[in-house]
């Protein structure tokens, strides 16, 4: 059945309206009519409707029943990604949202070889966005992760050491995630994780992360690329937590 998510200002009484591009989508391309039913989602919560009416411009929905998602993580996790190169950034978002993660915020580290101003990300970060919308619309999500503006490493270490939990991975050494959190002590915590570019990171900004109290996770005795490792660290913190 489709799905697409709401704001809660859509929500009326027993009625959901949903206007713009996904109106035009649920008309034209997915040639939806009066009588069909289809899932719109708003603050974690699933409701089952039917159409009652439909425009290019506006879709007007009964709702039938209503669910709270579950698909969603005990933690809120916010991956912190130095800016690689290309589009590998596209694919980190979308995995990671797949995966469970609540935000991902892009950083510019000493190594990294992209390192766009804030002026010029803003278009960027459109599609980044959507990227985002569309993994959560596939993986069944109760929120839409949101893609924060480009921030600096010392931005990035501020708010890690703010977390409940935060780890930087680093390739030339750190620990198992496992030898520093027990399972049971990551519910309903917060969890910044820091991942590096193509060069990954300078020892001295790793001795930076760790003054600030972030932890130094190692992921292994293989190199992983820069796209790879975030998608492990994620996976990894989800099934310790018990969200996988």
């Amino acid at each position: 059945m489709p799905r697409f998510f709401v704001q809660r200002n859509s929500i009326e009484g027993n009625h959901i309206r949903i206007d713009g591009s996904d109106a035009l989508h649920i008309g034209r391309s997915l040639r939806m009519k009066i009588g069909d039913e289809l899932i719109l989602c708003c603050d974690r919560i699933d409701y089952k409707t039917k159409i009652l009416s439909i425009s290019d411009s506006s879709v007007l929905c009964e709702i039938l029943t209503q669910s709270e998602i579950c698909s969603e993580s005990n933690i809120d996790l916010t991956l912190y990604q130095a800016m690689p190169k290309g589009d590998k950034l596209e694919l980190i978002i979308q995995k990671s949202v797949e995966l469970g993660a609540a935000k991902i915020v892009p950083v510019i580290t000493s190594r990294c070889i992209s390192r766009p101003d804030k002026k010029s990300f803003v278009k960027k970060k459109e599609r980044l966005n959507k990227i985002s919308l569309e993994a959560a619309k596939q993986s069944g999500r109760g929120i839409i992760p949101e893609i924060s503006d480009i921030i600096d490493f010392k931005t990035a270490v501020s708010q890690l050491s703010e977390q409940d939990f935060s780890f930087v991975c680093y390739e030339k050494g750190g620990v198992p995630f496992s030898s520093v959190v027990a399972p049971s002590e990551f519910k309903d915590k917060s969890v910044g994780l820091l991942i590096g570019s193509e060069g990954g990171f300078e020892e001295s900004e790793i001795e930076v992360c760790e003054k600030a109290g972030i932890k130094t996770i190692s992921m292994g005795k293989r190199i992983l690329r820069c796209e790879t490792a975030p998608i492990s660290a994620v996976s990894i913190i989800m099934a310790l937590s018990g969200n996988m």
